[in-house]
């Protein structure tokens, strides 16, 4: 793990009890991260406006409408109870979604009537991606300095299914707290990292990355404490963080079995929604089946999952600048996303809070002697990005 001289002083000062003088710098400190995936994501949203405007349809419709956020507002307005009856006979229950972001839907339609709960999901989500796009950014600046944080943000934001992050879902959320749980644990601040993933835990499944990530550093660390003759009590912060992190997931997966009555009634619910755990199984019928169809199609799946694998890879080979917890979190985030039975299409979604990822070509463009290489590849990137989102959403495929 990096020392914490490496921070730079004006990031450090960002910590709960800080002055506003030490908030400011560091808010500036950010600024340049801040501001480039902001440009980054409303060049998406800008194209698909005027797509949608030349096409006749409704832009911001496909941003508060479509998919898994009309659940999530059904569930912000009545509460949980409501299923779908497929005409295959599988059941589809509004127990497969977390509460948090409906919780705060609700809320802030309470708090401000004329957002609406659409419009309230909307606020929450594009409020939420600037925070995660925060913490990026200290994850990234910590490891291997401001410019590669900088850039580790903005490319997130031009990630290729980054416009869900302009939708009213839940990615912008769980990566929020996510990055700022990582970024407690790389600073030491175990006991904000738990409550940060409580709530991480109340917003998506994927979650139990983030709790592994925690209780495996904390396994280590102890472990390493025991081999050193080091007192296991001056480790009681971390402990009490460790303990925290997988409350809130445990607790909407308690909430669901005794709702139902049944103790794995969540994974029920999750099975008829066709995401099961399968090893994987799903996921190579599916490569197999576009080799029937197309070869090229299929010889370029599996090049495009070689290059997902060997990305992995350079992180794992970065520790220990990528300490643990980061390697952690992030393998397990892509694990999970490949794993599942799910819609082929959702996966890339799926991998997308998986930010680490994207840590190689951050440090890649940082170090460019050109300095038009950066500022190119993200123009060209977030542009791609752009024209996918709009086509996606303007079309009938879910995200």
């Amino acid at each position: 793990m990096p020392e914490t001289k490496a921070v730079p002083p004006s990031w450090a000062a960002l910590r709960p009890g800080s002055a506003s003088r030490s908030l400011t710098d560091s808010l500036r400190y950010a600024a340049p991260a801040l501001l480039g995936y902001a440009a980054v994501r409303l060049t998406g949203v800008a194209i698909l406006l005027i797509t949608a405007s030349v096409t006749g349809k409704d832009g911001m419709h496909r941003l508060t409408g479509r998919w898994d956020s009309v659940w999530y507002q059904r569930i912000a307005e009545h509460g949980y109870g409501y299923g779908v009856r497929l005409p295959d006979g599988t059941f589809h229950s509004d127990l497969a979604f977390f509460p948090l972001l409906p919780a705060l839907e609700r809320g802030l339609s309470v708090l401000f009537p004329p957002l609406g709960v659409a419009g309230a999901g909307l606020l929450v989500s594009w409020l939420a991606s600037l925070v995660a796009a925060g913490g990026i950014f200290a994850v990234g600046a910590r490891l291997y300095g401001r410019r590669a944080g900088i850039l580790l943000a903005v490319l997130w934001g031009a990630y290729p299914t980054a416009f869900v992050q302009s939708m009213a879902y839940t990615e912008t959320l769980f990566t929020a707290l996510a990055a700022w749980a990582l970024y407690a644990v790389l600073t030491d601040r175990w006991i904000t990292a738990g409550v940060l993933c409580v709530g991480a835990g109340l917003t998506r499944p994927v979650a139990a990355a983030l709790i592994a990530a925690i209780g495996v550093t904390a396994i280590w660390r102890l472990f390493t404490a025991w081999r050193g003759g080091e007192p296991l009590r001056t480790h009681r912060r971390m402990v009490v963080g460790a303990c925290l992190a997988p409350l809130g997931w445990l607790s909407y997966i308690v909430f669901v079995a005794v709702r139902e009555g049944n103790p794995f009634a969540y994974f029920d619910v999750q099975a008829d929604w066709n995401n099961r755990i399968d090893g994987g199984a799903a996921l190579a019928a599916f490569v197999v089946e576009q080799f029937g169809h197309n070869v090229f199609a299929g010889l370029g799946l599996c090049a495009a999952f070689a290059f997902l694998f060997w990305v992995v890879w350079l992180c794992v080979r970065q520790r220990p600048r990528q300490p643990l917890p980061v390697i952690v979190y992030c393998v397990v985030v892509v694990v999970i996303s490949l794993i599942g039975s799910g819609y082929f299409g959702s996966r890339p979604r799926l991998m997308m809070p998986a930010f680490p990822l994207l840590l190689p070509a951050a440090v890649a463009l940082a170090g460019a002697r050109r300095r038009m290489v950066p500022a190119v590849v993200v123009g060209v990137a977030a542009l791609a990005s752009g024209v996918y989102g709009a086509f996606t959403l303007l079309g009938s495929g879910p995200p």
